[in-house]
């Protein structure tokens, strides 16, 4: 066994041998495969070499050749940038923590990293490694650029550190003092900065970027003239940023220096920053120019200043305000001194900006508030500005100017100064006419006794004396009016007023209404001979004379004044050519009566007086026993006016004249077509009567009796019961005992509804019922009244009717009464009054074709009067409006802005702004829209609306800082008109859209 062991283990010995031979060839090999790679990794050739150093790895060679192909293998892999490399790198360091290479392999790849600008990546290996091992220009290099990864992070504190170690580096030192400059910079230490900047001023290297960043430093040291020299020699040498940049820093050297002139060619070549310039670089380039006094260039920068909030903003603002002065342009600089006024940054620009504003309030008037409100704000909050006297004259004036007067009211009430007492005597004149111009004459008549009172001026003492006794005159306090009247005239200043002219004539009225016509007439004659010029009262006032002369059986003097009526050829001629008329016959000239009659109605076939001139002709021919003439003009009477108010008469006179001629059959014939055709009237009444004398004559008692029972008004067998009744009731109404005749009249109606009298008794219960305020209950008695055929109460009943539907706002009960009453009246007022409020009616319902139909009806009208025409057009125009029809709109419009007052005036300015402005006359808008500020800054919603369009003007002007600033004070300061606000709040929207391309301080 033992030898056994020996053959095999020889064997084994010589293999051994054979082997370890073969394992030193293969090692020796493997080394120079290793050089091999190392000569292609030196020679970058770093796939190559990392597939031989992978290759020699695999091999039986030693822990250090492996450690240091592992080494060499990660870095391969790090310069061919492969997704692994780290993964390498970290396996080499744990799997041979002893290998001399650990230190050298974070440091090459820290340096390989950096190289190709990864400095985040760079500074993760920097990390890594042990500056112990390092020599020393590997280590100036190492902290070269690892400070300069630092720098590149924006840590600068580390980048400092590491920068301070290679200060005096040959290779690194300038670099580092470049970029510890660069850092001091950043943080605004121009000391430290200027430092190191100047140890590499005289590097050429550095030089092109030095000269800008010094530049930089000296401006903003405040070493102005030098920034303007380095800035000039960076210049030529920078890009187009970095140009853009010096021309800001120049200047605004300039700017600072007072140079203003050199400052804007350097200003203006600015490009913002990102394209954009913000508030300031406007600021500075507009007062430039405003220094330079070329103030449309100053505008043109200051008004692109939007939505600034700061110093800047403030003096912008101001400065663009002296700009628009300058300009002539004041509502401009009302709205920039309004907005530098409301800025607190700097309090002596803020009360000069105030002063201006409260000035300029005064002069062109004010849509966002009252003139005397912005004067008492400014005198409350600056009550020692050296302009307070001044600012006190404006805010006194200003009361009257603005036309406001019932804030005016309410501010002077809580400042009843001395020196404002003349200001509240005129004010409380003026709010009297505004009320009176309204309709409300007891408000009116309260603030005119309240002027006289103050008494502080004796020309409005007396006018307010004059519209005093115009006040009692419309409500019908006559007595009261001619002595107010009568008081007015006496007074000294009196003959220096504008009213004094008429006061004859309104004394005359005043007469007339109490019906004392002696004196009456003697007034009447003073306005003729002292107003000649006046041709609506001159025709007026001898129609009246002749009226009165006419009641005192003064025929021939009422002849004479109706003819000189007749000569001025007025629209009311035929009522004084049908007075002269009917002259005639009360002096005995019936002959003369008739010829004037007839030509009456030959030359006046559409005057309203044509059918009591027929009616009237009739019975003068009668009673001239021209029978037959007098028929004829009857029955013309009745062929023209079927359903006038002398038809029914006309025919119960045929009727007589048939009678008393014994023509009997014919007069029944004529009797019982008044009783058919108009029951219950008093002629149906007459006609009955006289019916009844015919047939108990002829002893036809039972015809009679037959034919009385088809009529429903006459009940024979209760006729004396009934008949007493209505005496009753009429004793009472005759004797003004209100109370008592109603009770009477409404007894009669229940016990009678159909009687005899029931259309009578109605209509004067009716009218009881109205006249003390019950209208609500008069309703069923004018209703029975107008359901009836027409009578001497029908014309009057519908007028009453309708006033009650219209108080009442029943609309749809209101416009048939309307239609009848403008179809059926005489007189020409009632027909007016029916088309007047037919127009309203049909506007509210929106019917805007029938509106507008009667509103042209109106205009038509050559006697409407002119506050009624006010309506219609206003109507007319708000009709197109509503219907798209903003021609017809303009037109009419047009029209109302001669004629009207008040709110109406305010709205045809409005929109006289409204269509220039979509005409795109944007100047000639906002002077429209400036008349409404100051002529009628009370009716806030126009103004309002005034305002928006204003804005709309201005950015058409290019001026966006002026329709931006309205329209931001519109949404601030008008919520209670959310329609106005929501169509500043779209524009306004469109503009800021439009304006963030170019200016960075907006926000979108």
């Amino acid at each position: 066994m033992r030898n056994l062991s020996t053959f095999i283990v020889l064997p084994t010995l010589v293999v051994s041998g054979v082997v370890s031979a073969q394992k030193s060839t293969i090692y020796t090999y493997e080394l120079k495969n290793f050089d091999k790679a190392l000569y292609l990794y030196n020679d970058h050739q770093y796939k190559s070499a990392q597939l031989l150093f992978e290759s020699v790895k695999g091999k039986e060679v030693s822990e250090e050749i492996k450690a240091d192909c592992a080494y060499y293998i990660a870095n391969c892999a790090i310069r061919n940038n492969e997704p692994n490399a780290d993964v390498l790198m970290e396996r080499f360091v744990n799997d041979y923590p002893t290998s001399t290479k650990q230190n050298q392999a974070y440091i090459e790849v820290a340096h390989y990293y950096f190289d190709q600008a990864n400095y985040p990546k760079a500074l993760q290996w920097f990390d890594k490694v042990d500056e112990g091992y390092l020599s020393q220009s590997d280590l100036d290099k190492y902290n070269f650029q690892k400070g300069y990864s630092y720098f590149n992070a924006k840590r600068k504190k580390e980048a400092t550190t590491y920068f301070n170690k290679v200060l005096n580096s040959k290779e690194y030192g300038s670099q580092a003092k470049y970029y510890l400059g660069f850092m001091a910079y950043e943080g605004d230490d121009y000391k430290e900065a200027t430092k190191y900047f100047d140890e590499v001023s005289g590097e050429e290297k550095y030089k092109e970027k030095l000269s800008y960043y010094q530049a930089d430093m000296n401006f903003k040291l405040g070493n102005f003239q030098k920034a303007i020299d380095l800035g000039n020699q960076a210049m030529p040498k920078s890009n187009a940023l970095e140009q853009s940049e010096l021309n800001k820093i120049i200047g605004e050297s300039y700017f600072n220096l007072k140079k203003y002139d050199q400052a804007i060619p350097f200003l203006v070549k600015y490009k913002g920053k990102k394209g954009k310039w913000n508030n300031t670089d406007y600021y500075q380039l507009g007062y430039a120019y405003y220094q330079q006094k070329d103030y449309e260039n100053a505008i043109s920068q200051f008004n692109k200043i939007i939505e600034g909030n700061d110093f800047v903003a403030q003096n912008a603002y101001y400065h663009l305000g002296q700009s628009y002065l300058n300009t002539d342009k004041k509502q401009q600089a009302l709205n920039a001194f309004k907005n530098a006024s409301e800025m607190p940054f700097d309090a002596a620009i803020q009360e000069d900006a105030s002063l201006n504003y409260a000035k300029l309030s005064y002069d062109i008037g004010n849509s966002y508030q009252t003139v005397p409100a912005v004067l008492l704000d400014f005198l409350n909050k600056y009550p020692n500005n050296a302009s307070k006297a001044e600012v006190e004259k404006l805010l006194i004036d200003s009361y009257i100017s603005t036309k406001n007067y019932s804030e005016a009211l309410v501010l002077l009430e809580k400042n009843k100064s001395a020196e404002n007492k003349l200001a509240y005597q005129k004010v409380l004149f003026y709010r009297g006419l505004e009320l009176y111009s309204q309709g409300s004459y007891d408000e009116a008549l309260n603030m005119f006794k309240k002027s006289i009172s103050e008494n502080k001026s004796q020309e409005f003492t007396a006018r307010a004396t004059y519209w005093k006794a115009e006040s009692e005159y419309t409500t019908n306090k006559f007595q009261e009016a001619l002595l107010s009247y009568k008081q007015f005239q006496t007074m000294a200043n009196a003959k220096e007023t504008v009213e004094f002219k008429n006061s004859n004539y309104q004394i005359a009225y005043a007469y007339f209404k109490l019906k004392e016509y002696d004196s009456a007439a003697k007034s009447f004659q003073l306005q003729i001979d002292q107003a000649k010029e006046d041709k609506m009262r001159l025709t007026d006032s001898y129609m009246r004379l002749g009226d009165c002369q006419f009641v005192l059986t003064k025929y021939w003097p009422a002849m004479d004044a109706y003819n000189k009526a007749i000569e001025l050829k007025s629209v009311d001629s035929d009522y004084a050519f049908f007075q002269k008329a009917i002259s005639y016959g009360f002096v005995g000239k019936n002959d003369k009566k008739i010829e004037e009659l007839n030509t009456f109605v030959q030359n006046y076939k559409k005057s309203q007086y044509r059918d009591d001139a027929l009616y009237e002709l009739g019975n003068t021919y009668v009673a001239d026993q021209k029978e037959a003439l007098g028929i004829k003009a009857y029955d013309q009477l009745i062929s023209e006016y079927k359903g006038g108010s002398f038809t029914a008469k006309a025919i119960l006179k045929e009727g007589l004249i048939y009678y008393n001629s014994d023509r009997n059959d014919q007069a029944l014939v004529k009797f019982k077509k008044v009783a058919a055709d108009y029951p219950k009237t008093p002629e149906a009444l007459e006609a009955v009567a006289t019916a009844r004398l015919i047939y108990v004559d002829n002893g036809k008692i039972d015809e009679y009796a037959t034919w009385v029972r088809t009529l429903d008004f006459v009940d024979v067998t209760n006729a004396d019961l009934e008949n007493d009744t209505f005496e009753a009731a009429s004793k009472q109404f005759d004797q003004n005992n209100t109370k008592q005749a109603i009770a009477g009249y409404s007894n009669y109606i229940s016990k009678f509804p159909n009687g005899m009298h029931a259309l009578e008794s109605n209509f004067k219960l009716g009218q009881l019922l109205f006249d003390e305020g019950s209208t609500t209950k008069a309703i069923p008695n004018y209703e029975y009244v107008i359901n009836q055929s027409r009578s001497e109460y029908t014309e009057q009943s519908l007028s009453r009717l309708s006033s009650i539907y219209l108080k009442e706002k029943n609309t749809d009960k209101a416009i048939p009464v309307l239609l009848r009453l403008e179809n059926e009246a005489e007189f020409p007022q009632n027909k007016t009054y029916a088309q007047s409020n037919l127009m309203k009616l049909y506007y509210d319902k929106k019917d805007y074709a029938n509106a507008v139909n009667y509103a042209d009806k109106v205009l038509a009208n050559p006697k409407t009067d002119e506050t009624i025409k006010s309506d219609a057009q206003i109507i007319v125009a708000r009709a197109a409006m509503q219907t798209g029809n903003e021609d017809k709109a303009k037109e009419a419009y047009a029209k109302l802005a001669t004629t009207s007052k008040g709110e109406l005036a305010a709205e045809s300015l409005y929109y006289d702004a409204y269509f220039k402005n979509k005409e795109s006359k944007f100047e000639a808008s906002n002077e429209a829209i400036q008349k409404l500020a100051k002529n009628y800054s009370g009716y806030k919603y126009f103004g309002a609306k005034g305002l928006v369009v204003m804005a709309k003007n201005f950015y058409g002007l290019k001026d966006s800082y002026q329709a931006t600033y309205i329209l931001d004070n519109v949404i601030q300061n008008f919520k209670d008109y959310p329609d106005v606000v929501s169509e500043a709040q779209n524009e306004l929207a469109r503009i800021k859209a439009e304006e963030a391309k170019t200016n960075s301080s907006i926000v979108k």
